[in-house]
């Protein structure tokens, strides 16, 4: 099968987008059959038929900086996209949170009359809602016009499913997503960088993720302010400098990834994510299979990955004292954190890139197979 993956976002950039669409196109690699990535370029990238990185093509479409979140790169107007699907043969288009770039991928599937499945991964209303204070009405007329042209939409989980479902979008279906249980592991737990980060003996409390407005990682400042716990922050974006002064004391340790990443994760007492928008939370399973306590607001996402006692603790969304709370609950029960972390990595054993991806190969083939089913009834009418 030859798949092309038409992504908002693609490594080196370091998110939730990036990190899907590698472990997509891996996996069809790995499987035997032909993606080829279209992405926009980077600040340094040439757009090249292939960025040389990848044992298959990645084609760089230029783009500019988002205003105000340079880490955000938009795709400009090209030719290059319908041009690289002709040369590629594709069988499908998979758009990975079609957007910008998305819509063109879109635009040309329909016009090269190949089937294409969109996969819902940003909670682009919420992020009008966040950072425009309006819009979001008109980023939602733009997420079903994109995702209603498609064959299939993928939702990660059931909330963004029934969203999705509300605002009109129709063929939703859910395909959520994997985690690296080999990378993430509970025996990456380092005693050398605990000393290191909470030299006091501290519980470490830990965030991993981007820092941007969104993902309110203020919320963790009473939490921060207790004298028997360690916030360590890990993660860049434009909230960055923000969050130092709203969390003194706080150790920020950056962008971190592969296995240092693995080692911060696993080396937490706790794991609190902050943000009410996720579509996933794939942080939330990385600490999972670390072994380690997750809190996560109870919405969105998080709702599908969290057992509330069992695998982890919910709290309401924007609540801080719900987060102190937990953490509090956290600190006096050492057992009760072993418990979760246990049921937590137990939880996402069966949920790997490899599984989730066989996944897709599924949703692929009964896309195909419907193409294929209305070419054949129109043929016969």
């Amino acid at each position: 099968m030859r798949v092309a993956i038409v992504t908002e976002s693609f490594p080196p950039d370091i998110n939730g987008v990036s990190h899907c669409a590698l472990q997509t196109a891996q996996h069809l690699a790995r499987r035997g059959h032909d993606p080829l990535v279209l992405a926009p370029a980077g600040a340094q990238d040439c757009p090249a038929d292939s960025d040389g990185t990848h044992p298959y093509p990645v084609v760089r479409v230029p783009s500019l900086p988002l205003p105000g979140y340079p880490q955000v790169r938009v795709a400009l107007p090209s030719r290059r996209v319908a041009a690289t699907l002709t040369a590629h043969r594709t069988d499908v288009v998979h758009l990975a949170s079609p957007f910008i770039l998305g819509v063109r991928g879109m635009a040309a599937a329909a016009r090269l009359h190949i089937p294409a499945v969109a996969v819902y991964q940003t909670d682009i209303g919420g992020y009008a809602r966040t950072y425009l204070g309006t819009g979001e009405g008109t980023a939602w007329r733009r997420i079903r016009a994109v995702h209603a042209a498609a064959d299939r939409t993928l939702a990660p989980s059931t909330a963004a499913a029934r969203d999705l479902t509300e605002h009109g979008v129709p063929r939703v279906a859910l395909w959520p997503r994997g985690v690296d249980t080999e990378r993430f592991r509970p025996a990456a737990r380092d005693l050398e960088l605990r000393r290191t980060l909470a030299p006091g003996g501290e519980l470490i409390v830990g965030y991993v993720g981007r820092l941007a407005p969104e993902k309110c990682v203020e919320l963790l400042a009473p939490v921060n302010a207790r004298p028997d716990v360690k916030l360590v922050v890990v993660g860049d974006g434009p909230s960055a400098s923000g969050l130092r002064s709203a969390l003194p004391g706080a150790q920020f340790l950056g962008r971190r990834t592969g296995e240092e990443l693995a080692r911060i994760f696993a080396s937490l007492d706790v794991f609190a994510h902050t943000g009410p928008q996720e579509t996933f939370c794939q942080t939330v399973q990385e600490a999972q299979a670390s072994g380690v306590p997750v809190i996560a607001p109870a919405v969105g996402g998080p709702l599908d990955l969290i057992a509330h006692g069992r695998t982890g603790l919910l709290v309401s969304p924007g609540d801080s004292t719900a987060v102190l709370d937990a953490v509090a609950l956290l600190a006096e029960s050492p057992r009760l954190r072993a418990d979760l972390g246990r049921a937590g990595r137990a939880a996402v054993e069966g949920r790997t890139w490899q599984v989730v991806g066989d996944l897709l190969l599924d949703h692929y083939a009964e896309v195909l197979a419907e193409r294929a089913g209305r070419v054949t009834e129109g043929r016969a009418a």
